[in-house]
């Protein structure tokens, strides 16, 4: 390769950014032939052996024909991630402040926490700051 020569540093760069998309494209079919759980072990078996043999062929087949699935089931996912998410965070944050400081007022009369942790409590409960 002339490296003194612009378009041939061009063409190498564009050859490096198809090789990087195929391979993102490559990974994330992967990726999805394995959580695909309505598609049967066999069939994922068959893809699998196909793109590793005739990998740029069968990558185009596979986006063609699942593609639609593809987008339908990592948008599923997402929604999934989300409403998991939600879930955790609604589960760890404080929904009835006067629940929660009752509860560090029975921590505190058992002795599990001091004073300050218990002042710490009551004003996470309430929204201060301090």
């Amino acid at each position: 390769m002339d490296w003194n020569n612009f378009w041939s540093v061009i063409w190498f760069v564009f050859w490096i950014f198809a090789y990087t998309a195929y391979f993102f494209a490559l990974f994330a079919i992967l990726a999805d032939l394995f959580r695909d759980q309505k598609l049967n072990g066999w069939w994922k078996a068959v893809w699998v052996i196909f793109l590793i043999f005739v990998p740029f062929l069968t990558a185009l087949v596979y986006l063609i024909a699942r593609g639609r699935g593809m987008a339908e089931r990592q948008g599923a996912r997402y929604a999934q991630v989300r409403e998991d998410y939600d879930d955790g965070a609604k589960s760890s944050s404080f929904a009835n402040p006067a629940h929660e400081i009752e509860k560090a007022k029975n921590l505190l009369d058992q002795g599990v926490i001091t004073q300050g942790e218990f002042d710490a409590i009551k004003n996470k409960a309430l929204g201060n700051k301090f």
